[in-house]
């Protein structure tokens, strides 16, 4: 159950380092843009990548020390999870929105960050076995099992911290990059289902349980998500 648990993590993390090089690159390709019409309040738009996904954002700084903005995040991938000779099939799709309010402490590119976001974030998995396969420590047929479907999720609000660095407060092209942590919780993992000719059977019911709470103790230890994106905008 632990290779499933790390099985698991390894789908976010392959999706993570993909949207990582994707940012890398485009971070790379910023221009320098020429920088104008410095101090006072300034309203910005980017593109943003990262491991939150890729989305718009948008926001306004107020003054050389505050601001606030607001972003989305959108990614899937793909990719398998094996254990004990099953493999399951596993998508990862990220989507969340949120705000942060930004303090700029020494009045420059420097920022420190903290709000929240709504966390639409989740994993879905699923096992059509061609044989017998182990669930809950006993054997099934694949006739018996047919399909096994589950799905893991965060919770919905998840508040966020981070640092980063915005460029200076003034009209121009601009580049950004944060790093932080999304306190969103353990992925929880809801009721598998079946499709097979057992699907309503009470037995195989609890050993799909079973599954379940075994793969679930491997999840829990995972209790945040990290941020790491860059951006790149206008400001106005």
């Amino acid at each position: 159950m632990r290779r499933r648990g790390a099985a698991l993590m390894g789908i976010e993390m392959k999706t993570m380092w993909t949207v990582a090089v994707v940012a890398g690159l485009m971070l790379g390709a910023a221009p320098a843009g020429a920088q104008n019409a410095d101090g006072g309040a300034h309203v910005r738009a980017a593109v943003t990548a990262g491991t939150m996904g890729v989305g718009p954002e948008v926001g306004v700084r107020f003054n050389d020390h505050l601001g606030v903005r607001a972003a989305a995040g959108f990614l899937s991938g793909t990719g398998h999870a094996e254990s004990d000779g099953n493999k399951y099939d596993a998508t990862l799709r990220l989507q969340s929105y949120g705000a942060m309010a930004d303090v700029h402490p020494f009045g420059g590119a420097f920022r420190l960050s903290a709000g929240a976001r709504i966390n639409r974030n989740r994993v879905d998995l699923e096992l059509t076995p061609s044989g017998e396969v182990l669930v809950g420590d006993e054997e099934y047929t694949a006739a018996e099992i047919g399909r096994i479907i589950g799905r893991a999720a965060p919770q919905k609000v998840a508040p966020a911290l981070s640092l980063g660095w915005a460029g200076q407060n003034r009209r121009g092209f601009y580049f950004g990059a944060e790093l932080g942590v999304l306190f969103q919780g353990a992925f929880k993992l809801e009721q598998f289902r079946s499709t097979g000719s057992l699907s309503d059977d009470p037995d195989f019911k609890a050993a799909l349980e079973r599954e379940r709470v075994s793969l679930q103790k491997d999840v829990d230890k995972v209790k945040v998500w990290p941020i790491a994106q860059v951006a790149l905008g206008w400001r106005i």
